[in-house]
């Protein structure tokens, strides 16, 4: 069947599963109609209720059933539906995976989002990992990539995801943190388990701290396999790239965010999709033949490393586009199920020992959480090719079975369903021997090199950001000998590293390396280093108040809009508020129900009225004070730069049209229909470059 059609019938799936329950008559779950709701039958109007109200039974019986066990990873998400569609062919030379290589198919996809250490009820923007999950309901069975935020994992084999998890968990005494790694656990156990180290740079990295999901990179982790027509078998890495770029929060507006919206990643999906503002990614592939499995200094079998780019070039496949929101949070999103172990052919397994225990443990773990062995049958978990097979009955089963065989081999049913069919799914071919042994491969045993590599190849401010991070994670740890122990590991990753985070928790800074620095960089590794730039879905505030400069507030949001930004008009209070002109300008938030961290940028318009009410406001004052602080673009005309000077800005930005010193800071003296073309190009340059990096936070005056 082909891909198109795949997506048709998925479609089709979901339209009869999908019920509309509006201006319709309310019933059982039987289909009785139901006369009244709100109080259960009883014996009197004060007597005692009575047993055979079956309809208040099933009622409180079906809520107090609502909930299933959440996730004990990955409990937070948030997910849409979509399409994948491959740009050529070329990679049928390698895989028999249709859904791979015919760019005339496209292929249904469903992506969940997650954090991983928090519960369901946790904020988005804590520093941590992010799932990054994509169902492909292909014509030949469902593809489940399920990978990260980060190339690498923290442990190397299965056997430790338990120890690792209930480590950075909240602390069994208390509960406490929640959905954070800065507790003594957490840091105990990577000061003992040097392993973690890669991980753990990912983790003090901007890259914990995702802009937006549509600003996310994803990674498959592992080493998975190719299998052409042939079994011939080439090694891959699967990458998935943002069209917006990837870019981050920083640390102070992260934790400011948790408070002003806590869902901030999860709305800010669900929007974008809603406005036709489609999220697209990249799918990617590093191929290694398998000839060369040995010609790298470390094991392509281990989760804790990552080629880098340089050696192997990522080469781009197809595209993914996120197109739909779903219809129901629970239905969907909760209960989707991802297993690394299914596959379709032409993708096929290695050995690496932290993707064979997922194989195993993805499947017992949706087996409890979903109820029983028919979750398949879920909606979002069906599959688009058809199923048949001799597995019968269970909780939940939905099939209807009419075959007088559930076996095979039979005579009874022209022994069907048959094996071996054309399209099956074979093994790939390997040659196998070992004494049982439980020991982990001398090539598994360099724990620092790769992290290193990823410390030489931050930018200066991606350096202090993991400095920072280092800094406050440490500095909750209560156990001084586990911070030292943390810092010694760190002298063996980098001295200057070491001895950095040393000074700031209070611990001596070491004064040997555990191991020279071989000075390697992979610019691929920075966020910074090449950098996607762009003002698409950027969030914009528009600071207004009565007497703003009404025509160049609609010129300027009539410019951010065309060039594909999200303008607000964010006044002192809800409603309206009065131009300079005699009209009125529509307020889109008011300025208590907002926060600057919930915006990419900021403008101040012109209007004198206006720029006094919001100069006599300190939470006006506030708002562009944090923004500039957290090193967004700032933009100021005609009276506006009053409001800029009352923020403590410093007065040389108010004294321009273009950014000073790259500083992010746009002004001109102009306003309303006077207000030229390179003031609006050079506040988008700047939204565009995502923070003012050169930009210190001591440009605040004090």
């Amino acid at each position: 069947m082909g891909h198109d059609g795949a997506r048709d019938r998925k479609d089709q799936q979901l339209d009869r599963d999908r019920v509309v329950d509006d201006d319709q008559a309310l019933t059982t779950q039987q289909g009785v109609r139901v006369d009244h709701t709100d109080d259960s039958l009883a014996a009197g109007e004060r007597g005692p209720t009575l047993m055979e109200d079956f309809h208040v039974r099933e009622k409180i019986t079906h809520f107090d059933h609502e909930r299933i066990p959440e996730r004990v990873v990955h409990a937070r998400g948030a997910g849409a539906y979509g399409v994948f569609q491959p740009y050529d062919d070329w990679l049928a030379e390698y895989t028999t995976a249709r859904f791979l290589t015919d760019p005339a198919e496209t292929t249904p996809v469903f992506l969940r989002f997650s954090t991983v250490a928090g519960s369901r009820g946790s904020s988005d923007t804590v520093r941590d990992v992010r799932g990054f999950a994509v169902k492909f309901y292909t014509g030949e069975g469902n593809y489940d990539l399920v990978g990260n935020n980060f190339p690498v994992f923290f442990i190397q084999d299965g056997a430790k995801f338990p120890d690792f998890v209930h480590a950075v968990k909240p602390e069994p005494k208390n509960e406490i943190p929640q959905a954070a790694s800065a507790h003594d656990t957490l840091w105990d156990f990577v000061s003992l388990q040097p392993e973690t180290l890669h991980a753990i740079m990912w983790l003090m990295s901007d890259r914990a701290l995702p802009r937006s999901y549509r600003m996310m990179q994803g990674f498959g982790v592992h080493t998975f396999r190719l299998v052409d027509a042939n079994g011939r078998g080439t090694f891959v890495k699967f990458h998935w790239k943002p069209a917006l770029g990837t870019h981050s929060l920083v640390w102070d507006e992260v934790q400011k965010v948790a408070g002003a919206d806590p869902d901030f990643n999860r709305r800010d999906l669900w929007d974008a999709i809603e406005s036709g503002n489609f999220p697209e990614w990249e799918l990617g592939v590093q191929l290694v033949p398998e000839e060369d499995e040995f010609a790298f200094d470390f094991d392509l079998l281990d989760a804790t490393k990552l080629i880098p780019e340089e050696q192997v070039p990522v080469r781009p496949v197809g595209k993914m586009t996120l197109t739909r929101n779903p219809d129901n949070f629970f239905a969907e999103t909760e209960q989707v199920a991802f297993h690394t172990a299914n596959v379709v052919p032409g993708i096929d397994f290695t050995n690496d020992p932290l993707l064979q225990a997922r194989n195993f443990s993805y499947l017992d773990t949706q087996l409890i959480r979903l109820g029983g062995s028919n979750f398949s049958q879920i909606p979002v978990n069906r599959p688009v090719a058809e199923v048949h097979n001799d597995q019968r009955d269970g909780y939940g089963q939905h099939r209807i079975h009419t075959s007088a065989t559930s076996y095979n081999k039979n005579s009874i049913s022209a022994n069907a369903p048959m094996p071996g069919c054309p399209g099956a799914f074979t093994h790939y071919t390997e040659k196998v021997e070992g004494t049982k042994i439980r020991k982990r491969s001398e090539s598994f045993k360099d724990f620092y090199s790769q992290p290193t590599l990823f410390w030489n190849s931050m930018t200066e401010v991606e350096a202090e950001h993991i400095v920072a991070a280092f800094r406050f994670e440490l500095g909750k740890v209560n156990d001084r000998d586990i911070r030292a122990r943390v810092v010694d590991q760190l002298r063996y990753v980098d001295l200057d590293l070491a001895a950095r985070v040393a000074a700031g928790i209070g611990v001596p800074a070491p004064t040997e390396a555990g191991r020279p620095n071989h000075g390697r960089t992979s610019p691929a590794l920075s966020q910074l280093s090449d950098p996607v730039t762009g003002v698409a879905t950027r969030k914009v505030a528009v600071l207004a108040a009565d007497g703003v400069d009404g025509a160049g507030v609609t010129r300027l949001v009539e410019d951010l809009r065309a060039r594909g930004a999200i303008p607000e008009v964010v006044g002192l209070t809800d409603g309206t508020v009065r131009s300079d002109d005699g009209g009125t300008v529509d307020v889109d938030k008011a300025l208590p129900t907002v926060a600057s961290v919930l915006y990419d940028a900021v403008a101040v318009p012109c209007g004198a009225d206006s720029a006094a009410a919001l100069t006599r406001d300190g939470r006006a004052l506030h708002f562009v004070t944090e923004a500039f602080k957290h090193g967004k673009a700032i933009a100021g005309f005609g009276a506006g730069l009053d409001v800029l000077r009352a923020a403590r800005i410093g007065a040389g930005y108010a004294e321009g049209a273009d950014p000073v010193e790259d500083k992010g800071v746009v002004t001109t003296t102009a306003h309303g229909g006077d207000l030229p073309s390179g003031f609006f190009d050079a506040f988008a340059d700047a939204i565009g470059k995502h923070r003012a990096w050169a930009r210190k936070t001591d440009d605040v005056a004090a």
